[in-house]
């Protein structure tokens, strides 16, 4: 790793809070360009198809019409003809803009052909009357007609009840999407939703943020570590390999920092926003980590973007508490812990600040360090006094990481440079500054510890140190004069070290920036015992029999995790990043979908590929096997589902068809409970529908699939999940849904960092539900277990896996449920959606 590289990592910790505004602002514009865009070439795909099926239409009518009447049919070809039809033989995506604006000059042509534009027009109106007069005087003629069009019709294109049945509509982003409703449902109006009987309990956190984050690891004397990620403090027994959670944060939690009593834990997090894009306040929690209970809210409506750093003061007994925040000016503030207010506050500096502390023998001294500076401060009567650290002969750093105190007093920081500074106090030089001079902060001594940075500082009981190296990723124990005595290499699969917590003296736990926790000692090495991605995640998978799932991610990691141990069966590592997968229903294969088109096959077994292939070159989303799992669909961005016969176990594979008519990306996809169909959602807000058997022919009358039963059901458009939108959805408001295999329930993912817990089915707008937080980020997955004891949630900017317990629910499906429910002619209002 060159030094340019180092020094990116040493500002990970602080570049998320840079530009957050403006980074912000840029990322709303762009998606609401994106948006745009998918309107307009949904739009342009409505003309196009519509003028195709105005093609399809002509030469059934005129067979009909030559039926009945063979100068009728002459009458309507040159009604079309003089209308200047377009044909869809001569459109295709990237031309139609340029056919439909050059189609008005060959309609003129043909008037000037034709004679005078006035008499032409009186000549076709009367055309059209004699071919309305013949369909009217031939009602099976009509009937056919009518048949055609609400058979051959796109989504969205008509309303109200045909001769086949009702059928309602909702719209999205302006476009109308219709549903056809089943038949077993008589009284559509008088459907009545409820919040289900099922609950979500949270079981397991799977995670640790310590890529971007400092000083947020500690050990507590009931034997169990504290940290976090998302919006989620863990509590893990490390020897009872058992979880306890403080969830009252409402956005991702960045600092966290233990009172002297080693029982009191204070926790920033950071502003976030809401659903309408609104800011949320930043505060500080102070709470009990025995009961969990919140003793003290700080700050709120204080603090600017986040809360970075927060610390106890020491020498009265954790009477106080400092901030530092995430503005601009970096303030930092001391706050009175009993009583919850501001004693004094300052602005700090506009450099990044990495960490602030009181002195533990005088708690009106407070350190600060950061981007090239060591701060000094003193507090006296509600005000600040600053002095900045000297650096003198020694070569300024760009970074100072981190700072303890020595038993003796002085400040030891650690830096970018790779050495320990020792600070202490130098009298006032009255020689050189005069009499009014007073005394400064001076580097006393210089100890070389690491190659790249000095990432982390912990001291020990009997005076000891303990170094974390970034570049090296080492740990280094020093006596107290600072000479060294013992060290280790930390494996390069778990990062740098970013943090480090002394167990007992000998045993230590070390937070990593490939957000790992590891155990052990110097003497018998260190073993993880908290394991995550480091990037955006997307692909989520369960195994069809057995407690085990898969994820895969931007981290290009694919990894298997038990839901019973709660741990990491195994991860390898691709050239590409995964964004999909899906098991074989045989439960001896999986398939992961990539970034560029390609997929593979793994055994779970052995982790060998036994089997891979490419379809396009654009990024795959979904990977789905037929129930009986003699088929798999491949669902890409180039607008594709690529089928392939499976055999052999899961293991050979052989292109069977191709889906071709999404105007968009396809986004998600179920196969029917016989194995011969398809229902697909593309980005454009579509609802297709394909007969596989019979070649992957798509199904255009959308109709008679109105009764078709799903083996699973994971689309986000669909009569039966209409009512887990919002009014008001833009169409990317929820990323993924899940039906339980019960069919009693379906979880959503949302964009707002929510999951939902529905009724399924769950066709009526603004249903019910319950609501659970604590991601940080948009909810990119879920899924539930084979058993539908638990169900799966995967966070994407956070990294963070949460299992939760399903709790509650009782007997009979989801067909007994609805067909009771539309047997009722009691028609009430949904109740407002229940908050768990």
């Amino acid at each position: 790793m060159d030094s340019s590289t180092n020094s990116l990592e040493d500002v990970s910790a602080d570049s998320s809070a840079e530009f957050p505004d403006r980074v912000s602002l840029m990322e709303v514009r762009l998606q609401a360009q994106e948006d745009e865009i998918t309107l307009l070439k949904s739009s342009l795909a409505d003309a196009l198809r519509r003028i195709r099926l105005h093609d399809q239409l002509l030469p059934i009518l005129k067979q009909q019409l030559i039926a009945v009447s063979p100068g009728a049919a002459r009458v309507l070809n040159q009604v079309c003809c003089s209308d200047g039809c377009i044909s869809s033989r001569k459109l295709s995506s990237s031309s139609g803009v340029d056919t439909i604006r050059h189609s008005a000059p060959r309609v003129r042509r043909n008037s000037e052909k034709l004679g005078n534009p006035e008499r032409q027009r009186k000549r076709l109106d009367k055309k059209a009357a004699s071919s309305a007069n013949l369909l009217t005087r031939s009602p099976s003629l009509e009937n056919r007609a009518k048949d055609l069009v609400a058979s051959a019709g796109s989504p969205g294109s008509r309303r109200g009840t045909y001769s086949q049945g009702q059928s309602i509509k909702m719209f999205i982003r302006g476009r109308p999407i219709t549903m056809y409703i089943p038949s077993n449902i008589q009284n559509y109006e008088d459907l009545k939703m409820e919040p289900p009987s099922e609950r979500l309990e949270l079981d397991w956190v799977y995670g640790y943020r310590g890529r971007d984050c400092r000083a947020n690891l500690y050990f507590l004397p009931s034997g169990e570590a504290v940290y976090f990620i998302a919006c989620v403090v863990v509590l893990y027994h490390i020897n009872n390999r058992t979880q306890r959670h403080y969830r009252k944060h409402t956005d991702c939690v960045r600092c966290l920092t233990l009172h002297p009593d080693k029982v009191r834990v204070a926790s920033g997090q950071t502003a976030g926003v809401d659903k309408d894009g609104k800011p949320l306040q930043p505060c500080v929690h102070i709470w009990d980590s025995t009961t969990l209970v919140t003793l003290q809210q700080i700050g709120l409506g204080t603090f600017q973007r986040g809360v970075a750093s927060v610390a106890f003061s020491v020498a009265d007994s954790g009477a106080f508490l400092c901030v530092i925040d995430d503005s601009n000016e970096h303030m930092l503030s001391v706050w009175d812990c009993n009583k919850g207010t501001k004693h004094a506050e300052v602005k700090s500096t506009n450099e990044a600040v990495f960490a602030v502390d009181f002195n533990p023998s005088d708690s009106t001294n407070i350190i600060t360090c950061g981007k090239s500076h060591v701060y000094f401060w003193t507090l006296n009567t509600g005000q600040f006094t600053k002095k900045q650290g000297i650096f003198g002969k020694y070569k300024k750093p760009k970074f100072i990481q981190c700072f303890v105190f020595s038993l003796t007093g002085d400040v030891l920081t650690g830096d970018s440079e790779g050495n320990i500074l020792t600070w202490g106090k130098s009298a006032a030089d009255v020689k050189t500054l005069g009499k009014g001079a007073k005394e400064t902060f001076q580097i006393m001594r210089q100890t070389r510890a690491h190659e790249g940075s000095v990432f982390t500082l912990c001291t020990l009981q009997g005076g000891g140190l303990l170094s974390g190296g970034g570049k090296d990723r080492k740990i280094i124990r020093w006596s107290a004069d600072l000479a060294p005595e013992r060290e280790c290499e930390i494996p390069e699969k778990y990062g740098a070290v970013r943090t480090i917590a002394d167990v007992d003296g000998e045993e230590l736990l070390v937070g990593t920036t490939r957000n790992a926790v590891l155990r052990g000692t110097f003497s018998d090495g260190f073993v993880a015992i908290v394991q995550g991605h480091v990037d955006e995640m997307w692909g989520l998978a369960t195994h069809p029999s057995q407690n085990i799932f898969l994820t895969c991610g931007h981290d290009r990691q694919v990894c298997l995790w038990n839901t019973e141990e709660h741990k990491l069966d195994w991860c390898i590592t691709l050239e590409e990043y995964g964004l999909c997968a899906g098991f074989c229903p045989n439960g001896s294969v999986v398939s992961v979908g990539l970034s560029t088109g390609r997929w593979m096959v793994l055994d779970l077994l052995t982790r060998e590929v036994v089997s891979e292939s490419t379809d396009g070159n654009e990024q795959l989303s979904v990977m789905r096997y037929s129930p009986d799992g003699s088929f798999l669909a491949v669902g890409s961005h180039d607008n594709f589902i690529y089928i392939y016969n499976v055999t052999e176990s899961g293991r050979r594979y052989t292109r069977f068809g191709k889906c071709n008519g999404h105007s968009s990306f396809i986004t998600h996809l179920d196969w029917s409970k016989d194995g011969k169909y398809i229902m697909s959602n593309s980005g454009d807000y579509e609802i297709l529908y394909w007969d596989i058997a019979a070649g992957c022919k798509l199904l255009r009358n959308r109709y008679e699939s109105k009764d078709r039963e799903w083996a699973s059901y994971t689309c986000v458009l669909g009569f039966h999940v209409m009512g887990v939108w919002l009014e008001g959805s833009d169409g990317t408001d929820i990323n993924a849904l899940c039906r339980s295999h019960s069919e009693r329930v379906v979880a959503v993912a949302d964009d707002f960092c929510k999951v939902h817990l529905f009724q399924y089915p769950c066709p009526k707008p603004k249903a019910p539900s319950h609501k659970y937080d604590g991601h940080g980020s948009h909810v990119t997955n879920v899924c539930f277990t084979h058993s539908d004891s638990h169900l799966l949630s995967m966070g994407g900017k956070d990294t963070c896996i949460l299992q939760w317990r399903v709790m509650g629910g009782g007997s009979g499906d989801s067909r007994e449920r609805l067909g009771s429910v539309s047997a009722s002619s009691t028609s009430t209002n949904s109740p407002e959606p229940a908050t768990s």
